[in-house]
């Protein structure tokens, strides 16, 4: 073989094993790259042939009340999907899930031709229906269990708790304010396909992360529910626009019951316009009339501008001053400051204002929480109005002093009545009294806080005896009075300004009660309000009784036992007897016994016995002497004895008790 033949053949070999070669290395490095470079990108893309992933809404935590009442819950509910892209008979499926279903058949079609891998047909439907839709056994229409929120209650505190949305987002209430606690870990439906694009397999994944908690309120079921009944019976009788009730606790600021009529059911709030779904206790302010009286008698007393027995010429209802004439339902001649907030004239009102001055009175309001947000749990809280000092005309500074000019919300004035209840201090209003884990365990609690101290305890005590007047046989709250118990209180009856005229209405009013009982160791302070009542519009008549049912309801499930001293008497009581009436027919009585000098003997102790815990504190104090208390009640001993020299004493010990029932 010549050389030239052995050059050529060796050439070929080389040629054909540096093909091969570089062959073995582009197939090797093809397979770096589908292996290892872009394994998870390809795994994907061959994941989405043969399985889909759709979100699914999050669990979340349940409400309770104080009791441990359940009143949001989660529950589990079948939801209809489709895979349009695989539908070939879309007319006819259409067809069989709008008559499963109770649909539009045209609404389900349309979501047929969408031409999309996955729709949802209908979320969270009942039982029934998802029953109807398995039996149809339609392919490529499935069934997916999805958490649903439940409110057992239905509208039971339905503007406290709020609503969620289809995906279980919180868009109303509690349920919005604390979305971020209540709210669990997302859940995904993973379903897996066969070559002919059948699904064969269905899981839902869980992935690791956020932790649902559960919310313990300060509510009460049982008073949440009279509340609401005795709220929606007052605004159907009166023919009300509507209305709004708030029960707290006047020592904790704990909310024990809120409601607005009307009401909604939030399992269907759908059907409901928004304007039904608002919290109107702390987003809506309005002009409080004469239950801004209590606070100006308080501010008065304070400053030492009057003493409870001050008297004043009402002008016999029909007083001129700055160019305007203010008016008086009746006709009085000369009252005290008891009987001007007994009776509540408003010139009456304007004289004691007028001692104390505008600019103080701004100040007390400001003091008890009038201008300002209350620092509750609550969603868009309103500021209420007061108008400043420098901007108020005379008739501005008048008007106010009888709740004219200003405006506040109805948690704001329950709660500044709380503060004449509880001896002085604003409390903070809540309603969220506990957060917990999914394992129970208490992650958060809240507890009672004293924003300020506004008036002192002889002040609050003077204010709640001439407010026990109000429910007196010749004050404006008769229909409040709640037997067996003493209650002190204030009406209010205000015109509403009429937006079209600029001027007050002559047929729409704010009728409005807020008091407290028992008034000597007060365990509640209650606040209704009844807007537009058709009819008669005052306060005490039309909101009265529904503080004195909602009141009786609520103190008899607190156990706060009644005393025989306050029970009904039939016809109107003889001289100096103490008596509540609570009846259909309110009969006269009288709550405000005279205030009685403390008699003491030759600078000894007196008795305290059968006194109750203000009287003893109010006896005490007159005395200049430290008292310990004990218990709850009445006294029914005391250390040292009665008789005791005062000069002696360093502290007086005295046990309390509730009376025997």
């Amino acid at each position: 073989m010549k050389v030239k033949e052995k050059r050529w053949i060796r050439f070929r070999i080389w040629l054909v094993a540096v093909s091969l070669f570089l062959g073995l290395f582009t197939m090797l490095a093809r397979a770096v790259q589908l292996q290892v470079l872009e394994r998870d990108r390809l795994g994907a893309m061959a994941a989405a042939h043969y399985r889909e992933t759709v979100k699914l809404p999050p669990d979340r935590g349940a409400i309770y009340d104080r009791q441990g009442h359940e009143l949001a819950a989660t529950v589990q509910v079948g939801s209809i999907y489709a895979h349009p892209n695989r539908i070939r008979k879309k007319a006819k499926t259409a067809g069989m899930l709008a008559a499963a279903l109770k649909e539009d058949r045209r609404y389900i079609l349309k979501k047929l031709r969408t031409g999309r891998s996955f729709v949802w047909i209908r979320r969270k439907v009942s039982p029934e229906k998802v029953q109807r839709v398995k039996d149809l056994r339609l392919d490529y229409v499935g069934v997916a269990a999805e958490a649903g929120r439940y409110y057992p209650g239905r509208e039971l505190a339905a503007h406290i708790l709020g609503f969620v949305g289809v995906d279980n987002q919180g868009l109303e209430g509690l349920e919005k304010k604390y979305d971020d606690l209540l709210r669990g870990p997302q859940y995904r439906l993973v379903q897996m396909t066969d070559a002919m694009r059948r699904p064969f397999y269905v899981s839902r994944v869980v992935p690791s992360g956020e932790r649902k908690h559960d919310l313990v309120l300060t509510i009460d079921k049982d008073i949440q529910y009279r509340a609401q009944k005795a709220l929606r019976e007052a605004v159907k009788r009166s023919g009300a626009r509507g209305g709004h009730c708030v029960v707290v606790n006047p020592a904790t600021g704990e909310i024990l019951a809120l409601a607005v009529a009307p009401e909604f059911n939030p399992n269907a709030f759908s059907r409901y316009s928004p304007d039904q779904w608002r919290n109107r206790v702390v987003t809506d302010s309005y002009e409080p009339g004469s239950t801004m009286k209590a606070f100006l008698l308080a501010a008065a007393l304070e400053e030492d501008v009057v003493t409870r027995l001050t008297r004043f010429d009402c002008e016999h209802g029909d007083y001129s001053i700055a160019g305007h004439v203010i008016h008086d339902t009746h006709k009085y001649g000369v009252l005290t400051v008891s009987d001007i907030i007994v009776r509540s004239s408003n010139i009456g009102a304007a004289k004691i204002g007028g001692r104390l001055g505008y600019s103080r009175f701004l100040t007390y309001l400001k003091a008890f929480g009038f201008g300002q947000r209350t620092g509750s749990d609550f969603l868009g809280e309103a500021r209420g109005f007061l108008r400043p000092a420098a901007a108020a005309r005379p008739i501005d500074r008048l008007t106010a002093f009888f709740g004219q000019g200003l405006s506040v919300t109805s948690l704001q004035l329950v709660m500044g009545v709380a503060a004449l209840a509880n001896g002085g201090k604003l409390m903070r209003p809540y309603v969220v009294k506990e957060v917990r884990d999914d394992s129970g365990k208490v992650v958060r609690r809240n507890h009672p806080q004293m924003v300020r101290r506004v008036i002192s305890l002889q002040t609050a005590l003077s204010v709640s005896r001439i407010l026990q007047g109000v429910v007196g046989e010749e004050g404006t709250g008769r229909p409040a009075a709640i037997s067996g118990y003493r209650v002190a209180g204030k009406t209010g009856t205000a015109q509403k300004l009429d937006r079209k005229t600029g001027r007050y209405s002559k047929s729409k009013y704010v009728a409005s009660f807020v008091g407290f009982a028992p008034a000597e160791d007060p365990k509640v302070a209650i606040l209704v309000m009844i807007d537009e009542p058709k009819g008669i519009p005052y306060g005490g008549e039309v909101a009265g009784p529904v503080f004195r049912q909602i009141g009786y309801s609520a103190l008899n499930h607190l156990r706060v036992p009644p005393s025989a001293r306050y029970a009904r008497c039939g016809g109107a009581p003889r001289s100096g007897a103490e008596c509540t009436a609570a009846s259909k027919d309110v009969r006269k009585i009288r709550v405000d016994p005279p205030l009685v000098p403390v008699v003491t003997t030759r600078g000894r102790l007196p008795d305290f016995r059968g006194l109750s815990m203000r009287e003893v504190l109010r006896k005490a104090s007159t005395l200049g002497v430290e008292v310990k208390l004990n218990g709850s009640g009445f006294a029914y001993r005391q250390s040292p004895r009665a008789g005791t020299p005062i000069a002696r004493l360093r502290q007086v010990r005295v046990g309390f008790r509730p009376p025997a029932t």
